[in-house]
């Protein structure tokens, strides 16, 4: 932990995130807020705001992937920073002449910069830190992203609420260019990779390194079913406050609250305890705990209890995510870290959406326990392909992949 708290590349990224972290909530809850009171809380126009967060990640995360792979990592986030401080100012103008309806730009804009962003900090991690420190260090910059999801919603509703919404803005372009301005100092680093290939050739040439590396390909699988049994019941967890406990909606909050604790202690634990563990151990047990914990979750009737349910619930997806994000920038090389990101991420996304869009029908056609119930046994399913997942290997190579 010492060593890993003194590598400069480690601490620059985090610090990096962190503030780009303090960004997006920022930016959340001040247009969350705003178009509720310009539409009188339209769930449509509502809504519309999550549409534009996650249609960025089908459209661009593919081809963000290949991009992070061909072009300078540095260079690639810094320009993110400088691009959405541009769609910023772009988007004050545009406000100040009474165009409000464009802060629905501001989500789209920094969706799509992420998935340029967010491979190239893979692929910083992968070349400045240790492996036997990268399980540590993704654990902890998951930790901080819990941490967030905590604490921010409290500070974009304070920023909100004292200064408005001009302020909030304001403070996007403070943070994103301290970003830009921390990341400068990164080492410098250079792309090694020929460049003859079209893009079209490199992106073919992820799918088909992710469909010979038989690790790689279970570890999609193993992403793709939590994803959908995550989508099947997210959109549900206001009714287990409201119909399971009775509760007014406001609840929900506290319910939140709690996984995001669950999810910063849980990445906490997993940097501490995490490599001492055998790998798929830790995968398959958190599989096992997800799946018992959304039943809990469904049959519990007691307050308490249910949020305590919720609590181990959130951990063990911690122990899932920072074990499979490991493997991603430890075990996969350098030049195709982005490709493979770009192409697992939207398989989950996608498997997401796919349960939240059909939970509704499911849950009308037969009941809340029913839904929690599938979303459990499509959860245990996922251990199947976990345990085929090779952890102990060596960086993954093309000498390992399966005869074709």
């Amino acid at each position: 932990m010492n060593q890993l708290l003194r590598n400069k590349s480690f601490l620059i990224v985090t610090g990096s995130d962190l503030l780009q972290n303090l960004a997006i909530w920022i930016r959340n809850m001040a247009i969350l807020y705003f178009i509720v009171e310009q539409t009188g809380g339209d769930p449509f126009a509502v809504s519309l705001i999550t549409v534009l967060e996650y249609v960025p990640i089908f459209v661009f995360s593919f081809i963000g992937g290949g991009f992070a792979d061909r072009w300078n990592p540095k260079k690639t986030m810094i320009w993110g920073d400088v691009l959405s401080t541009l769609s910023i100012v772009l988007i004050l103008a545009l406000f100040w002449a009474g165009y409000w309806q464009v802060l629905y730009a501001a989500t789209f804009v920094s969706a799509i910069v992420s998935q340029f962003s967010q491979p190239s900090s893979a692929k910083i991690f992968k070349r400045n830190v240790p492996e036997e420190h990268v399980q540590t260090a993704i654990a902890l910059t998951q930790s901080l992203h819990s941490l967030f999801i905590i604490v921010g919603p409290l500070l974009g509703t304070f920023i909100y609420t004292t200064l408005g919404l001009q302020a909030s803005l304001y403070t996007l372009l403070f943070l994103f260019i301290s970003s830009a301005v921390l990341l400068t100092f990164l080492p410098s680093t250079t792309v090694e990779r020929e460049k003859q290939k079209s893009l079209y050739e490199d992106l073919m040439e992820g799918w088909r390194f992710i469909l010979r590396t038989p690790s790689l390909k279970w570890l999609a699988v193993v992403f793709a079913i939590v994803g959908l049994a995550e989508g099947l019941v997210s959109p549900l967890q206001i009714f287990i406050i409201t119909d399971r406990l009775e509760l007014d909606a406001t609840y929900v909050s506290y319910l939140s609250g709690v996984s995001g604790l669950g999810l910063l202690i849980g990445s906490g634990m997993a940097a501490f305890i995490g490599q001492k563990i055998n790998q798929t151990f830790l995968l398959v047990a958190g599989i096992c705990v997800m799946a018992l914990t959304t039943i809990g979750e469904a049959l519990s009737t007691a307050f308490a209890l249910t949020l305590t349910i919720s609590f181990f619930g959130a951990i063990s997806l911690a122990f899932i995510n920072v074990v499979i994000s490991t493997f991603m920038v430890a075990q996969v090389e350098e030049n195709m870290i982005g490709r493979v990101n770009g192409t697992i991420m939207p398989l989950f996304m996608g498997a997401i959406l796919i349960g939240s869009s059909i939970t509704g029908l499911l849950m009308n056609a037969t009941s809340l326990l029913t839904v929690y119930l599938t979303s459990a046994a499509i959860i245990c399913v996922s251990v199947l392909p976990g345990l085929l997942i090779r952890f102990k290997n060596p960086a993954v190579r093309d000498e390992e992949l399966e005869s074709p």
